[in-house]
């Protein structure tokens, strides 16, 4: 079923083979018919991912990037809608010649030619494939809408050979509390389902909030004719990334080599990853930072999906400052109805405003913003974090109203607004008009933000801007650079940027812009800004987040949690 831990198992899978020396990419395949995640309402489906090149896509490749550490293109997410809107696109420009257009075989031809492309990557000029491709069909097995999916992944597997392909089904056990038994009964119908489409799965992940036993392991063997060593415990644990540790418990990479009949390249080295994991459970330290936002619920259930990105980020800036964070969500709304509820933040060690979008809540935001400024509480800004800081130091030097247009397209003080030229150019690129989406290059100047990126990113950054400048079509992301040394590459998902005409007397306040990016037609956008003076005060047009991985954490999120734990 939806949200039973697909994604963070087909990551710790990929983990696990990357650790026996194999290449891996993954590709999620999403049944609905939205084109991708973009215009999909956090609570209706988490949190949506950006890539590099722009793609708005599902939250389980963030977990692929960060257990497999490497950038998944957009092309690495299906969806039903894109499958159908290329074969429409096809038919009205002619190119299948007159044939009948049908579910069968143009839907899988095409679901099948995408998976393959997915699996190909460029290196040094040259086309190569990746040794696995791990392939998640999200949703649930017997959805009605999965069936084009289950088809085509069959009839890959006729296609290709059944030893180059492996299903493996993840299953929920439940343990209802009045009989506190676990039941296999749903995992049997779920795998009695799957054999109806052709599939018999050879490996059975168990999810269940306690550890398989031989009891229910011997169940499943009956029933599904797998051997009882290829149903493997997925029991509940503190971190997602004690998941492939779990596994390979099981010596779950091995068999899976074995079903290839493969050996391992070389012997995995789990010393790191544990040690971060460890970190994670038993911390010498602890901090508590609140995260100010929109509350996010659904019916009487609260999301913390919606933001999983910046959760994870704290996790690895936690893990290599051997602090545990402890977060706590606080509804900004509160603060609009009674002002006094703003001395609560003083238990907290650091406040995050993330990202967001419209009214509800800003100005609770903002004073949120101006209780860190003010009590020197660490701080960080992410996207409308960045720009809700900005109105906020306009207030405070006297611009009575300053405002962001996308919530007062009136006021005198639009110190966010969207930029004209911004539209026209984002049109041209379509990508979605007056949005940037995806990986841009911002220069840094000295700095604490620089400070924090010499640490680690960099060196790195330098090379995704080569292979960026590569891509002729993607060379707008870099803007003029005019060989400046210092460049990062960080991901964004707004519409809205710092108005330029209000940089100068705001930099004279003392708030200190420490990156721009420089488009090529010379307009600086504003990508950092700082307060000195300030215990650590910070916010970024982009979002870290995306590139945060256990072991490298987000620059910005080190620097935060540390100033945090002091």
């Amino acid at each position: 079923m939806s949200g039973v831990g697909k994604g963070t198992a087909t990551a710790s899978i990929g983990r696990i083979l990357k650790e026996h020396g194999f290449s891996v990419t993954a590709v999620k395949i999403d049944p609905y018919i939205n084109y991708d995640a973009g215009t999909l309402r956090p609570t209706e489906h988490g949190e949506v991912w950006v890539t590099d090149d722009g793609g708005e896509i599902d939250q389980d490749l963030g977990n692929y990037e960060r257990f497999l550490d490497i950038d998944i293109p957009r092309k690495n997410n299906i969806t039903t809608g894109q499958i159908y809107k290329e074969i429409i696109d096809r038919e009205r420009k002619g190119e299948f010649l007159g044939q009948t257009v049908q579910f069968i075989p143009h839907v899988p031809e095409e679901i099948k030619r995408r998976i393959k492309e997915a699996a190909q990557y460029t290196e040094q000029g040259a086309s190569r494939y990746h040794d696995f491709v791990l392939l998640e069909i999200g949703g649930t097995v017997g959805d009605y809408e999965n069936l084009p999916f289950l088809f085509a992944t069959k009839s890959l597997e006729v296609e290709i050979g059944r030893e180059n392909v492996c299903h493996i089904l993840v299953t929920y056990m439940p343990i209802p509390s009045h009989i506190s038994e676990m039941k296999t009964k749903p995992t049997q119908q779920a795998i009695r389902t799957l054999n109806e489409a052709g599939i018999f799965p050879d490996f059975v992940l168990c999810r269940a909030t306690r550890p398989l036993d031989d009891v229910r392991k011997k169940k499943i063997e009956t029933y599904a004719n797998i051997p009882s060593d290829r149903i493997i415990s997925a029991p509940d644990i503190k971190t997602i990334y004690e998941i492939p540790l779990n596994f390979e418990k099981e010596r779950l990479g091995k068999k899976i080599l074995e079903r290839f009949g493969l050996q391992p390249r070389k012997v995995p080295d789990w010393n790191r990853w544990n040690k971060f994991v460890s970190r994670i459970e038993n911390p010498s330290s602890r901090i508590t930072i609140a995260i100010v936002g929109k509350y996010v619920d659904i019916g009487d259930y609260a999301l913390a999906d919606s933001y999983i990105s910046v959760n994870q980020a704290l996790e690895h800036a936690g893990a290599a400052a051997d602090a545990g964070v402890d977060i706590k969500w606080v509804d900004s709304k509160l603060f609009e109805k009674d002002r006094s509820r703003l001395q609560e933040l003083k238990n907290y060690s650091g406040i995050i405003i993330p990202g967001g979008f419209g009214s509800s809540g800003v100005e609770g935001k903002i004073a949120a913003i101006k209780f860190a400024r003010e009590n020197d509480v660490p701080f960080l800004g992410l996207c409308y974090g960045l720009q809700l800081a900005v109105i906020e130091a306009a207030r405070s030097i006297g611009m009575d109203g300053a405002n962001t247009t996308e919530v007062d397209g009136k006021t005198k003080y639009p110190v966010i607004d969207v930029l004209p030229a911004q539209k026209q150019i984002l049109q041209q690129h379509l990508y979605g008009g007056s949005m940037r989406l995806g990986a841009y290059a911002a220069v840094l100047e000295n700095s604490r933000v620089l400070d924090l990126y010499k640490r680690s990113r960099l060196s790195k950054d330098k090379e995704r801007i080569t292979k960026l400048s590569a891509d002729k079509t993607q060379l707008f992301r870099l803007g003029i650079l005019n060989k400046a040394k210092n460049v990062i590459l960080e991901r964004h998902r707004h519409r809205y940027e710092v108005n330029p005409k209000f940089a100068r007397p705001l930099e004279k306040s003392g708030l200190v812009f420490s990156g721009h990016h420089l488009r090529t037609d010379k307009t600086k956008l504003m990508e950092f800004i700082e307060l000195p003076k300030h215990r650590f005060f910070i916010g970024t047009q982009a979002h870290p987040e995306f590139k945060s991985r256990l072991g490298d954490p987000a620059p910005l999120f080190l620097g935060f949690v540390e100033a945090c734990r002091e």
